[in-house]
């Protein structure tokens, strides 16, 4: 299916149908500026969205006086109208056509930019995709919706997974769509999603993640990345409402999550309540005054996630990570660009990257998710070792060096361990150790080093249930041993 408005609205770049096209183009883009630099840098492919059309968990709309929704035209504030946005849930076109519906029979005040008149400015939906959870955002010219009290009672009774309304006042001469204040219509004010088998609260402010099954493959990934011990102290950096550092939390000592926005630290220390984590600690103050106080103080800090907005981080962040010291930094970016720039700051400072991981967590846009790790790990000694290059006996021909040493790279062990914390992490339950022996054998694949892999167990045990089947079939596809 082709979008009729993809030429005028702006959200999308890339057409539908040619997928494949716009990864390599993702990755051939981040190469190129990768090379405008000094910095030798592994791009890896573009590692594809689990969900190419439907995937956004929220939607951001604005109506016109004619009661017809839509997205706002690229570089204008013009609306282009449409039924169905292919990046939506259904669900969430099918909950617009229900309040189109209504504002049209109440005949409910549209906002007007230039006069600064009318109610309705725009309706944000939020989606907890895991839990079928749903938050309507009434954005609002003024602080009081009449007959909200109807108007809630209706849209609950015919769409139940919307948990809250919340009413928006944003009264502002801006383009900008929320305002501070919150007056909750109906339910608590928040939504519940699952993330890597832990829950987040999801308030109208909140930053979550747009695409909840891409979200969970780039942390798993960021999280690998990690040598970590179990005695870390460990500072996320941008944290919104904590989620890769709650996930963190879970194999370190401590962590402390910092963040500007009040509204997010007020979700995150909920969330660490709610999931029962008492070595998380958060703070709301700007990521960079924030560390240039913990180095001044000389904390220690063993390891740093960063997250910033697409401007990067600053050079005074930069510097007091180098002050601190820590062994380990990963990069989370939603903007490769400043990325890069900001890498290359690290390295004057002493932190080295080698590998650069690509996520696509905004399928048919420019936009692609970027991580690295960071560390300034020195080699213990040297080896001096005498090669003579060219053609002839006894002589290494150039063009054969590349190849030869791919060839004896040995491949990364995967172990049993490692397929039971991929499975945990993004599905939320366990699986035995000899259920992967099960399905490895079904699927005929050698066995090793797993207590239970043996042909005939001491004690008859129950077989996985497909839907465990299914996680461990997903893991083994992850991690390339099918």
């Amino acid at each position: 299916m082709k979008c009729p408005i993809i030429k005028r609205c702006g959200g999308c770049f890339y057409p539908q149908d040619q997928y494949q096209e716009e990864l390599k183009e993702k990755t051939l883009f981040i190469e190129k500026e990768i090379k405008k630099t000094k910095l030798k840098i592994d791009v890896k492919p573009t590692v594809a969205s689990p969900l190419v059309n439907g995937y956004r968990n929220k939607a951001i709309v604005a109506f016109n006086q004619k009661y017809e929704y839509g997205l706002y035209e690229e570089h204008s504030q013009d609306i282009i109208p449409y039924k169905h946005c292919l990046l939506h849930e259904d669900i969430m076109d099918e909950i617009l056509q229900y309040i189109q519906s209504y504002l049209r029979k109440y005949r409910v005040s549209i906002y007007d930019r230039k006069r600064h008149k009318g109610l309705l400015r725009h309706i944000l939906i939020r989606r907890g995709v895991k839990t079928d959870q749903t938050m309507v955002v009434l954005v609002c010219n003024e602080n009081m919706w009449r007959g909200s009290k109807q108007f809630c009672n209706q849209l609950v009774k015919k769409f139940p997974s919307i948990k809250t309304i919340v009413l928006n006042v944003n009264t502002r001469r801006t383009p900008i769509v929320l305002g501070n204040e919150d007056k909750v219509l109906y339910g608590k004010g928040f939504i519940v999603d699952e993330l890597c088998g832990l829950k987040f609260k999801i308030s109208p402010q909140s930053f979550y993640q747009i695409n909840h099954d891409q979200c969970v493959n780039l942390y798993i990934k960021a999280l690998s990345l990690l040598n970590i011990k179990g005695n870390e102290t460990a500072i996320d950096a941008y944290c919104g409402i904590g989620t890769i550092g709650m996930i963190l939390s879970q194999k370190v000592k401590q962590v402390i999550g910092v963040e500007s926005n009040k509204d997010a630290i007020k979700d995150a220390k909920n969330n660490a309540r709610m999931n029962q984590l008492s070595n998380i600690q958060f703070v709301c103050d700007d990521a960079t005054e924030f560390m240039k106080k913990l180095a001044k103080e000389k904390h220690k800090v063993d390891v740093v996630i960063m997250d910033p907005p697409r401007s990067g981080s600053t050079k005074q962040f930069m510097d007091s990570v180098k002050i601190l010291n820590p062994k380990q930094v990963v990069y989370i970016s939603c903007d490769p660009t400043t990325q890069i720039r900001d890498i290359q700051y690290f390295k004057k400072i002493g932190y080295h990257t080698h590998t650069m991981y690509l996520y696509d967590m905004f399928p048919h846009t420019r936009h692609v998710e970027t991580v690295v790790l960071l560390s300034h790990k020195k080699p213990d000694g040297h080896i001096n070792v005498k090669v003579e290059f060219g053609e002839g006996g006894g002589k290494v021909p150039l063009d054969n060096i590349a190849k030869r040493a791919e060839s004896y790279k040995p491949k990364e062990r995967v172990t049993y361990k490692m397929i039971k914390e991929y499975i945990e992490a993004k599905y939320g339950f366990k699986v035995h150790t000899a259920y992967i022996a099960e399905v490895k054998r079904d699927l005929g694949l050698p066995m090793y080093d797993a207590p239970n892999a043996v042909e005939e167990l001491k004690q008859p045990r129950k077989h996985p249930t497909a839907e465990k089947v299914e996680a461990i079939k997903d893991a083994l596809k992850h991690f390339e041993i099918i």
